[in-house]
C-alpha cells in the first residue's frame, strides 16, 4: 500500500501525484500555501486524501502561527480553513473534515490546547479512513463473484485515500483472497487519473488489468467482455445520486442498457447529509487547458472553446449497491439515519 500523505511532526510529506507513473517524488513541507496549491493542481487529490489533508494542512497553521491572543489566533486559524474549503468545492470529504477540526477549536480555551487538538484530530481522521477503507474492502468482496472482469473509472486506491481505497480496495480485498479477477481500466480524460494511477497501483499489486480509453467501454459491453462496473464516488447524497468523476454517469447509462450491475463504493463520509438530491451539488468546472493540453503540449486549438466539469451526476436509480464501511446499501436509498 502507497502513503500518499504522512504526518512528519512540523510538517507533512505527500506524493505529487500529477509526476506519477513516470516519477515517484514526494515534496515535505510545513506551509499551507504549498499545501492549497497541490490540491488545485491535483498533486493531491481523492476524496477521502483531501478530507486527511485539509485537517493536517489546518494542524500545521495553527502550529505555525506566533499570535498570543485568544480571538485573534482562532480567527486566522478560521480563515486558513475557508481558504481551504474553496480548493474543491464537489467533493464532501474536504468540507466535512474542516467542519470536524472547527468543532474542536470551538470546544478549546487556549491556543496551546488548539494546537494539540488539531493535531489529535487530523491523525484521527486519518487512522479512520484507513479503517473505513479496510471494512469497504470486506464488505464490497462479499459481491464479486469468483472470477470477474471488472470495468473502473478514476481512481480510487491508496493514492486518494488514507488506506487501501474504495472501489479499489475492493478489487486488491478479492485479488487478496484468491478470485480470479481481470480489471479493465479507463483511462480517466481529460487528466488519465485511470491510465497514470490506477494502472499504476492495479499493476503493483499483481492484478491482471488491461487499459482502455473510455470510449471503448460500450464495445466491451456489447462484447460481453463486462461483468460489473465498480466505482468510487466524490460526494453521495441523501437519496443516493453519486457525483463522481466525469463520465462516471456514461457507464451507469451504459450498465443500464446492458444489464450490468453498477456499483459506487465509499465511506459514509462521503453521504452528505445536507443535500437531498444530485442535482443541488456545485460541480467544479476547471482550467481548459486540462483539454487543450496533455504535459504542457497543446492537442488542439489554443483558443478554442472548452466545456470541463470535473464531474458528473448519476442518478440513483441507475446505481445497484452503495457500498460503505457500514455494509452494503440496495435500493431503494434512504440514508436518512446519517442525518
Amino acid at each position: 500500500m502507497i502513503n500518499a500523505i504522512e504526518w512528519c511532526g512540523d510538517s507533512i510529506k505527500f506524493l505529487d501525484q500529477s509526476k506519477l507513473p513516470s516519477e515517484e517524488f514526494f515534496i515535505q513541507t510545513d506551509q499551507v500555501e504549498v499545501i492549497i496549491n497541490a490540491i488545485e493542481s491535483l498533486k493531491i487529490r481523492g476524496a477521502p486524501l483531501l478530507g486527511i489533508t485539509a485537517a493536517y494542512a489546518v494542524a500545521l497553521e495553527a502550529r505555525r502561527l506566533k499570535i498570543s491572543d485568544f480571538e485573534k489566533f482562532v480567527k486566522c486559524v478560521d480563515q486558513t480553513i475557508e481558504k481551504i474549503r474553496a480548493t474543491r468545492p464537489t467533493a464532501v470529504n474536504l468540507s466535512w473534515s474542516l467542519n470536524r477540526v472547527k468543532s474542536v477549536i470551538s470546544k478549546c480555551s487556549s491556543i496551546k490546547e488548539i494546537k494539540e487538538k488539531l493535531v489529535e484530530e487530523s491523525k484521527k481522521i486519518h487512522d479512520e479512513d484507513r479503517e473505513m477503507c479496510r471494512k469497504i474492502g470486506i464488505n464490497g468482496a462479499e459481491i464479486i463473484p469468483e472470477s470477474a472482469r471488472i470495468l473502473t473509472h478514476c481512481n480510487t486506491g491508496s493514492l486518494a485515500t488514507g488506506g487501501s481505497g474504495t472501489a479499489q480496495s475492493i478489487i486488491t480485498t478479492s485479488h487478496e483472497q484468491g478470485k480470479k479477477l481481470k480489471v479493465y481500466v479507463d483511462e480517466t480524460r481529460p487528466l488519465l487519473q485511470g491510465a497514470r494511477l490506477t494502472a499504476w497501483e492495479l499493476s503493483k499489486n499483481g492484478i491482471d488489468i488491461t487499459l482502455i480509453t473510455d470510449s471503448m467501454a460500450a464495445f466491451l459491453m456489447q462484447q460481453g467482455k463486462i461483468d460489473l462496473v465498480l466505482v468510487g464516488a466524490d460526494r453521495i447524497t441523501c437519496n443516493g445520486d453519486v457525483v463522481n468523476k466525469i463520465g462516471t454517469y456514461n457507464l451507469a447509462v451504459l450498465c443500464n442498457f446492458h444489464k450490468i450491475p453498477f456499483y459506487v463504493a465509499a465511506p459514509v463520509s462521503t453521504i452528505d447529509k445536507t443535500i437531498k438530491n444530485g442535482e443541488d451539488v456545485i460541480i467544479e468546472e476547471r482550467s481548459p487547458d486540462e483539454v487543450r493540453s496533455f504535459h504542457g503540449h497543446f492537442v488542439t486549438l489554443e483558443k478554442i472553446k472548452v466545456y470541463n466539469p470535473a464531474f458528473d451526476r448519476t442518478p440513483h436509480f441507475l446505481v445497484s449497491a452503495i457500498i460503505t464501511d457500514r455494509g452494503i446499501n440496495y435500493p431503494p436509498y434512504d440514508f436518512s439515519f446519517l442525518i
